[in-house]
């Protein structure tokens, strides 16, 4: 199937609270499982989420604090106690690859699977699969953090039979042919190309998150037309001035990036432990932005295949 699944698995922000853990998001996509950031007992809360470790391939780390970074250490020592085999990839700031040297060094497990790690020096594409890429850019933050956007490749329009048939192409490998975007020859000489039998083709979906981030300028080109993003609102409004200063944004400043980029829904994440009810969040953000939520951990949302542009 073609799901494409997000689950909070932490959506708190600098200490967790009875209530929530801290950052960890989960994409399931087909078979794959994708970690952004990795705060503290996130392996638990993948149990408790019931996702397997085994399908987990990649984890993007926004940036070098703690409640983002030290999940990691008890995550790859749970999978090797499991005795996991399969090649985890890290992604993430300049520093990532020395954390991921120094538990190797100091703490006493040892890895029964690869773990490659790559540090993201400039922004850009950073990961390419055949299905979807996974792109970074700059945030504002206190350190450097990374921005990231799973964005899956166009399919293909749809398949017009009926087209073909007019056209005399016969049914069979020639139309597999022309449903992967390759043009046929007949028997006659006519060459019958894909777009005289395919539709338009299908935008793929896109996912945002922010990671931690005072609001900045590139944020609403990098999101636009997402149809998830999860954007940093760890203080309300009234605290505008200490979020610039902690390098965080209010859900006023979420809101108005998810309206600029023409979002189709935004999540409020990183709540601090201030806010036991985080209904102020979510007022003050649906006033700009009406198709909001504040995430809560264990969270779901499915995002549907679109159809058309």
């Amino acid at each position: 199937t073609m799901s494409l699944r997000v689950i909070f698995l932490g959506t708190a922000g600098s200490v967790p609270t009875l209530k929530r853990s801290l950052p960890a998001i989960l994409v399931q996509r087909k078979g794959e499982q994708i970690l952004f950031d990795c705060g503290e007992s996130v392996q638990r809360q993948m149990m408790h989420a019931r996702v397997g470790f085994n399908k987990l391939t990649k984890v993007f780390v926004s940036h070098m604090h703690g409640d983002h970074i030290l999940g990691l250490p008890g995550l790859l020592q749970t999978m090797a106690l499991l005795n996991r085999e399969k090649k985890l990839k890290v992604y993430g700031p300049p520093g990532v690859a020395r954390f991921v040297k120094a538990i190797k060094e100091t703490v006493q497990f040892a890895l029964t699977f690869p773990v490659e790690v790559y540090e993201v020096k400039k922004s850009g594409i950073i990961c390419k699969e055949e299905e979807y890429t996974v792109q970074a850019v700059w945030a504002n933050h206190v350190i450097p953090n990374l921005a990231y956007a799973l964005v899956e490749n166009p399919r293909p329009g749809r398949f017009h039979p009926e087209k073909a048939e007019a056209l005399g192409v016969p049914e069979g490998p020639l139309w597999s042919k022309l449903q992967r975007g390759q043009k046929v020859k007949l028997s006659n000489g006519q060459v019958v190309k894909p777009e005289d039998v395919m539709g338009p083709p299908r935008p793929g979906r896109k996912i945002v998150y922010t990671g931690d981030t005072r609001p900045f300028k590139e944020l609403v080109k990098f999101a636009s037309n997402a149809d998830l993003l999860i954007h940093d609102a760890t203080l309300d409004d009234s605290l505008a001035e200490k979020a610039e200063e902690d390098g965080h944004s209010t859900p006023s400043q979420a809101a108005e990036n998810a309206r600029k980029a023409k979002v189709k829904r935004l999540v409020l994440t990183h709540i601090s432990a201030r806010y036991d009810d985080s209904n102020i969040l979510l007022e003050q953000a649906r006033k700009i932005f009406k198709n909001t939520k504040v995430a809560e951990d264990f969270m779901r949302i499915e995002i549907p295949l679109k159809n058309s542009a």
